[in-house]
C-alpha cells in the first residue's frame, strides 16, 4: 500500500532567527558593563518563550516515534522554561526606566506587576506557565537532573 509523500517543507526561518541574535549582540552589546534594560529583558524573555513553544511542538511530534529523542528535548524545554523564569524575574528586579530606581525588596517579594507595558512580560509569562504546568510536575521543573545520563 502507497503512502502519502511528505508535503514540501516551508524553508526553515531558524538559521535567520539565529543570524539575527548574532548580528543583534554584534551591534547593539556595548563593551563597557552595563545592565541590561527592561526592554532588552522583554525581549529576551519573548524570543525563549518563542523557543519553548516550538521546542514543545518538537517534543510532541518525536516523542511518539523516538522516545530517547522526545526525552531530551523535553529536558531542553524545561531549561527553556527556568530561563524564562530568571529572563521574568531579572525584569522584575532591573532598575524603573521612569526614575532609575531599583525596585524595593517588599515590592520585589508582593511582585506586582507595575502596569502596561510592563505587565505584557508577565502576561506572556502567565499564558506559556500555563502550558508549562499542564506538561511538567514541579519536581520536573526544579530537577537539577538534565536526562544526559539517562540513555
Amino acid at each position: 500500500m502507497p503512502t502519502e509523500p511528505l508535503p514540501e517543507l516551508a524553508p526553515d526561518f531558524v538559521p535567520f532567527a539565529t543570524a539575527a541574535l548574532d548580528f543583534h549582540q554584534a551591534i547593539n552589546m556595548p563593551v563597557a558593563p552595563v545592565a541590561a534594560s527592561r526592554a532588552e529583558l522583554d525581549s529576551l524573555h519573548a524570543h525563549v518563550v518563542a523557543l519553548y513553544g516550538l521546542l514543545d511542538a518538537h517534543t510532541a511530534r518525536t516523542t511518539p516515534v523516538a522516545r530517547a529523542e522526545g526525552d531530551h528535548l523535553r529536558a531542553c524545554r524545561i531549561r527553556l522554561w527556568q530561563a524564562a523564569e530568571h529572563l521574568h524575574a531579572a525584569f522584575h528586579a532591573a532598575p524603573d526606566p521612569g526614575t532609575g530606581r531599583l525596585p524595593t525588596r517588599e515590592a520585589c517579594r508582593a511582585r506586582r506587576p507595575e502596569g502596561a507595558p510592563e505587565l505584557t512580560v508577565c502576561q506572556r509569562h502567565l499564558a506559556t506557565a500555563t502550558r508549562v504546568r499542564r506538561d511538567h510536575t514541579p519536581a520536573d521543573l526544579r530537577d537539577p537532573f538534565t536526562g544526559l545520563t539517562r540513555h
